[in-house]
C-alpha cells in the first residue's frame, strides 16, 4: 500500500469560498485488460468548495484523468468505478444514464486539452454553444443565440459576433480554447473540470486562459478540478493541491503548503524536476531573478517587493551581467544564416507564404542556441529549412561549409550535407516507423549513408543505445512497446547516428512528463557535451531553453527580434516583445508567480 501524507488544512476556508460542491469517497476505477482488473485509480478522497480550484497533478498513467471522467460516466466499457461521488449532496455514482446525461454540460462542464478534437469540425462555434443551451434549458433559438453570444464576450473574444459564425479551424488555438470554456459555462455548471487546459498553447496564449479561468472563477462562483502536469499552472492557478501517483493521491495540502513544505518524496521529485526559468543549467555562475530583470529593464515599479530587495536584485543582475559575456567561438560556423527568407511554396490555389523574412543567425561548433517564440513565429520554418526540408528564397543560408541556397540547392550537395545534420523531432510517436524495431529505425540512417553494415552496424547501434541510456535488448523492441521518454531517447540516438556536426531539435520535450522531460534535458545536455555537436533548439518553454542554451533568439512574426547570451535576454531584455514573452511564463511557487503576474499586468497596460 503506498503510504499517503495530507497536510493539515487552513484553520478556517478562505474568504470568499462557500458550500462544498463535489465530495469524492473512496473512489476506486478498474480497467479490464487480458480479463484481468487493472486498477487506475484506488481509494480517492477529496472535496472541492465553491470558488476553490483543486488542482490533481501526477505524471502520465497516474490516474487523474481516470478518477476525474469517472465522475460523469465518461469512462470505455472495459471499466469498472466504486465508492461514493456526490455533487451538492446528490449520488452520481449508480444513476441511470439518463440522470447522467441531465448533469453533463448542465451541472458539471469539462474542458479538454486539445480543443480541435473536441469540437464538432462540421458546425459553426456558434451553433455547437446553442445546441448546448437548447439540451438543457427550455429557450427559443434566439433566446440561446443571444446566450452564446454573450458567453463568447464574457471569455473575452475579441468579435463575438465572427467567432459565433466561425468554424473550429478558423479560429486560432487560444481562440478555440476560449470558445470550448464559452460551451463549458454556457449552463452555469457548478463544477468544472479542466482537464490540461493548456497544455498545447504557448506561453502568452497560456497566460492569458489562466488569466480567464481566474476571473470567471471570481465572478461565476464555480468550484474547479484542474487536472495538469504543469506545476506552474498549478501555482498560477491552484487553492488546493492533490498529488497522484501510481493510482493513490500520496499528499494533499494547500498550494503554499504543497509549493513550500512538500512532505512525500514523490512530492519533492516532482517539484525538484520542474525547471525554473532563470535558473539556468548546472555550469550557469548565477541564478538570473527574471521579475527583477524584468522590472529593471522595463522601469516598472512592482510595489510588492520592498524597495531595498529590488535594489539588491538589480545589483545583483548587473553584476552577472557584465561577467556574463562568454569568449568568442573558435572555428567556422556550423550554421550561419544572412537575411534569410523561408517560403512554403505555392500549392494548387494557394499562394505562396512567406514565413520568415531577414533572419540572421550563426552557430558555432559546440554551440547551443535556442530558438523561442509562440506559434507561427517562424521558428520550426527555419529549423525545417536547415536540413533542407523548405527552399530558402532569399538571402544565403550555409550549412557545414555548405551553401544550400535556392540557387545552390541540388538534390546530391543536400544529401551529402543531411549526413552532418541530426534532427529531434517533437511527436517520437509520429516519427519512429510502427513496424521496425527501434534497432533498425536507429541503425536506418547508417545503412542507407552506407556508413556501416553487418557486425559494425549492430555494434554501434548497441554503442548508441548505451549512449542515451537504454538497455540493449531493446534493439527487438518496437514504438508501441516503449514509453514517451524512451521514445524520445530512440530519436535522439537515431539523430545521432551519423555523428552531426549540426543538431536540429524541435520542441523535443513538450510532449513529456516533467519528470521524463527532466532526465531527457539531462541526457540530451551529457550528451552535447559529450560528443561537441552544435544544436539548434526550438522550443516555445523558455525555462527549458535556459537549462541548455548558450544563446537565445526570440522570433516574432517571421523575424528575429532579439538575440544574446543567456544572460543578457533573461537579465535585460530591450525588446517589449521579449519582456511580455517572459512575464509570461508561469513559475512553480504561488508567491513568486503573484509578482510575475503583477509586472505582466503592468507591462500589458503599458503596451496598451
Amino acid at each position: 500500500m503506498t503510504d499517503f501524507i495530507t497536510l493539515d488544512p487552513p484553520a478556517s476556508p478562505a474568504p470568499g469560498k462557500g458550500q462544498t460542491v463535489l465530495e469524492v469517497r473512496d473512489l476506486s476505477v478498474d480497467f479490464g485488460v487480458d480479463k484481468k482488473w487493472v486498477p487506475a485509480a484506488i481509494g480517492l478522497n477529496y472535496e472541492v468548495r465553491a470558488g476553490e480550484v483543486l488542482a490533481i497533478v501526477g505524471e502520465s498513467g497516474s490516474g487523474k484523468s481516470a478518477s476525474s471522467m469517472a465522475l460523469l460516466g465518461l469512462l470505455p466499457s472495459n471499466s469498472r468505478v466504486s465508492g461514493s461521488v456526490k455533487l451538492g449532496g446528490r449520488e452520481l455514482l449508480g444513476s441511470n444514464e439518463a440522470n447522467i446525461r441531465a448533469v453533463r454540460g448542465k451541472d458539471v462542464a469539462v474542458i479538454f486539452q486539445e480543443p480541435m478534437t473536441a469540437l464538432n469540425p462540421v458546425y459553426t462555434v456558434g451553433a455547437q454553444i446553442v445546441e448546448t443551451v437548447r439540451l438543457h434549458n427550455e429557450v427559443s433559438p434566439e433566446e440561446a443565440r443571444l446566450r452564446a453570444l454573450r458567453m463568447l464576450d464574457l471569455v473575452e473574444l475579441p468579435d463575438p459576433e465572427k467567432a459565433f459564425r466561425s468554424y473550429p479551424h478558423q479560429l486560432s488555438g487560444g481562440q478555440r480554447q476560449r470558445a470550448m470554456i464559452a460551451q463549458s459555462l454556457s449552463c452555469d455548471p457548478k463544477l468544472l473540470i479542466a482537464d490540461e487546459p493548456t497544455t498545447a498553447l504557448d506561453v502568452t496564449v497560456q497566460a492569458e486562459i489562466l488569466d480567464l479561468m481566474r476571473n470567471l472563477r471570481n465572478k461565476l462562483d464555480s468550484a474547479i478540478v484542474l487536472i495538469t502536469h504543469d506545476m506552474g499552472v498549478v501555482a498560477d492557478l491552484a487553492d488546493r493541491i492533490a498529488v497522484m501517483r501510481k493510482g493513490f493521491i500520496v499528499e494533499t495540502g494547500t498550494a503554499a503548503q504543497i509549493f513550500h513544505n512538500p512532505q512525500h518524496e514523490y512530492t519533492k521529485a516532482l517539484l525538484a524536476a520542474v525547471p525554473h526559468l532563470g535558473q539556468g543549467g548546472a555550469d550557469s555562475a548565477a541564478d538570473v531573478d527574471v521579475t527583477a530583470a524584468l522590472a529593471a529593464a522595463t522601469h516598472v515599479e512592482i510595489l510588492s517587493i520592498p524597495e531595498d530587495e529590488l535594489i539588491r536584485r538589480e545589483r545583483e543582475n548587473a553584476a552577472a551581467l557584465a561577467a556574463a559575456e562568454a569568449a568568442k567561438p573558435k572555428g567556422e560556423p556550423v550554421l550561419e544564416l544572412s537575411d534569410v527568407a523561408i517560403e512554403y511554396p505555392k500549392q494548387g490555389r494557394v499562394p505562396a507564404f512567406r514565413a520568415v523574412e531577414g533572419a540572421n543567425l550563426v552557430i558555432y561548433p559546440g554551440q547551443v542556441v535556442g530558438l523561442v517564440g509562440e506559434s507561427g513565429s517562424g521558428k520550426t520554418t527555419i529549423g525545417r529549412a536547415a536540413v533542407g526540408l523548405l527552399p530558402v528564397a532569399a538571402g544565403t543560408m550555409r550549412v557545414v561549409g555548405q551553401d544550400i541556397s535556392a540557387a545552390k540547392q541540388n538534390g546530391r550537395q543536400l544529401r551529402e550535407m543531411r549526413r552532418h545534420v541530426g534532427m529531434v523531432f517533437q511527436d517520437p510517436s509520429s516519427s519512429l516507423n510502427p513496424r521496425l524495431p527501434i534497432g533498425e529505425s536507429i541503425g536506418e540512417p547508417m545503412f542507407l549513408a552506407r556508413a556501416a553494415k553487418g557486425a559494425e552496424l549492430q555494434h554501434r547501434i548497441e554503442a548508441l543505445l548505451d549512449q542515451v541510456e537504454l538497455p540493449r535488448d531493446y534493439r527487438n523492441r518496437y514504438p508501441h512497446e516503449l514509453s514517451g521518454g524512451q521514445k524520445q531517447r530512440v530519436g535522439i540516438a537515431r539523430a545521432l547516428s551519423l555523428k552531426p556536426k549540426l543538431m536540429v531539435a524541435d520542441e523535443p520535450t513538450s510532449a513529456l512528463d516533467v519528470s521524463v522531460q527532466a532526465k531527457v534535458l539531462d541526457l540530451f545536455q551529457n550528451l552535447q557535451k559529450e560528443l561537441g555537436f552544435a544544436c539548434l533548439f526550438v522550443t516555445h518553454d523558455l525555462a527549458v531553453v535556459d537549462v541548455l542554451a548558450d544563446r537565445i533568439c526570440v522570433m516574432q512574426r517571421g523575424r528575429i527580434v532579439e538575440q544574446g547570451t543567456r544572460d543578457q535576454i533573461l537579465r535585460n531584455p530591450q525588446e517589449p516583445y521579449t519582456q511580455r514573452l517572459l512575464a509570461a511564463v508561469p513559475l512553480p511557487d504561488p508567491d513568486k508567480q503573484r509578482e510575475r503576474r503583477e509586472l505582466r499586468a503592468q507591462l500589458l497596460s503599458g503596451a496598451s
